[in-house]
C-alpha cells in the first residue's frame, strides 16, 4: 500500500491492484515497477512504466511514457493515469480513491470508515458555445458519418488537436465534454463539470422508432452503432452507477443489447449491466472468435452490415440465470 496525496490528504492505495484491473500489452511486472506498452498511444513496444513503490523524489504511482506525443502525456501521477484507464473525470477518480481508502482492517475484521474529506461540488451545466459544431476529420476516418456527427453535436473546441464529444443530460442540457486526441488515445473531460457517472452518452438522442437499444462502453462505439442505424448509448467509465441505471430504465426500448468490448474488461462490463438491469428483455453481444476489439474496429474493417449481423446473433439472456460464461 502507498500513501498518495489527494486534495491535501494522505490516501492509501494499492497501486498494483488498481493497475491489474486493466489489460497491459507486453507487460512486465517487477517488485517495484510495471513496464508495458503505452496505453496512451498505438504502441507495440514496452516504452511505458509505472512505479509501484516510492522511489526517491518520485511517489508511488508516478509514470512515464518515453514515446509521448506531447509533454502533457509524457509523465504524471496515479490519479491522472487511473482517470484515463477508468474513462472518467479527474475529480471522479479522486472521489473513487478517497472513498475506497475508507476500508481498513483491525484485528482481522474489516471496518468501513466514512471519509472525512469534503468532496468538491461540481458545476452542473456548461455553455453550449464551448463547442463549435462541425464535422471532425478524425471521426470521419473512424467511419462515423457526417449525419451521425451532426446529430451528436460533435465539433471543434479551443483545445488544438482534440475533437469535442459532448455529453448531454436526458433533458438536453450540455453537462460535460470529452476531448479526444486526434493522434494517439489520450483524452480528458471538462474540469468541474457534471460527473460522467451521472450521465449516459446518447440518452438525449433516443429515437423511439427503434426497438433495440445498444449499450456499450465508449462514445465512439456508440456512434459506430448509430452509423448502422441503431439507438446506442455509452456509460463511459468502468462502473454502471445508480444514476445511469435510472436513466437507462426511463428509455422506451423493448430490448437492451449489451455490447461491451471484446476483452476481459468488456466481459465484466456485460456482466455488470445484466446484473443491474435483470428483469428487462436483454441480449448480450457474443464476440466468440471475432478478431476485432470493439464495434468501431468492426465497422472500419467490415462495414455496418457486420454490426447488424453481430446484433442479430446476440445471446438472449434467461432472467433465471444472469451469469455470463463462455464468451
Amino acid at each position: 500500500m502507498a500513501n498518495i496525496k489527494i486534495r491535501g490528504h494522505d490516501v492509501r492505495i494499492d497501486i498494483r491492484a488498481e493497475l491489474e484491473e486493466f489489460e497491459w500489452h507486453r507487460a512486465k511486472w517487477t517488485s517495484n515497477k510495471l513496464i508495458a506498452a503505452s496505453p496512451f498511444r498505438y504502441d507495440r513496444s514496452p516504452s511505458f512504466f509505472v512505479l509501484l513503490e516510492e522511489n526517491g523524489e518520485y511517489p508511488a504511482g508516478s509514470w512515464g511514457d518515453s514515446g509521448a506525443y506531447d509533454d502533457e502525456w509524457k509523465s504524471g501521477g496515479i490519479v491522472k493515469l487511473l482517470s484515463f484507464l477508468r474513462n472518467e473525470t479527474y475529480e471522479e477518480t479522486q472521489d473513487y480513491l478517497i472513498l475506497k481508502s475508507g476500508e481498513f482492517s483491525i484485528d482481522g475484521d474489516v471496518r468501513i470508515v466514512l471519509p472525512r474529506f469534503n468532496l468538491e461540488p461540481f458545476k452542473r451545466n456548461l455553455q453550449r458555445d464551448i463547442i463549435e459544431i462541425q464535422q471532425s476529420p478524425y471521426l470521419t476516418n473512424r467511419g462515423i458519418s457526417l449525419e451521425v456527427q451532426i446529430e451528436a453535436k460533435v465539433g471543434k473546441s479551443s483545445h488544438y488537436g482534440f475533437v469535442a464529444i459532448p455529453w448531454y443530460s436526458p433533458d438536453g442540457q450540455l453537462s460535460n465534454v470529452k476531448y479526444r486526441a486526434t493522434k494517439g488515445k489520450t483524452f480528458f473531460y471538462e474540469r468541474n463539470a457534471r460527473p460522467i457517472r451521472e450521465l449516459v452518452f446518447g440518452a438525449d438522442l433516443y429515437n423511439q422508432s427503434y426497438d433495440d437499444l445498444i449499450i456499450c462502453e465508449a462514445e465512439i462505439d456508440a456512434l459506430s452503432w448509430r452509423v448502422a442505424g441503431y439507438n446506442a448509448v455509452a456509460i463511459g467509465g468502468v462502473s454502471f452507477t445508480k444514476q445511469q441505471v435510472d436513466i437507462i430504465r426511463r428509455l422506451p426500448f423493448k430490448r437492451l443489447v449489451v455490447a461491451g468490448d471484446n476483452d476481459k474488461a468488456g466481459f465484466r462490463f456485460n456482466e455488470q449491466i445484466v446484473q443491474a438491469l435483470k428483469g428487462r428483455d436483454l441480449a448480450v453481444i457474443q464476440w466468440r472468435n471475432c478478431p476485432f476489439k470493439d464495434a468501431n474496429d468492426l465497422l472500419l474493417a467490415k462495414g455496418d452490415n457486420a454490426l447488424h449481423a453481430l446484433a442479430d446473433s446476440a445471446n438472449i439472456i434467461n432472467h433465471l440465470h444472469v451469469q455470463l460464461f463462455g464468451q
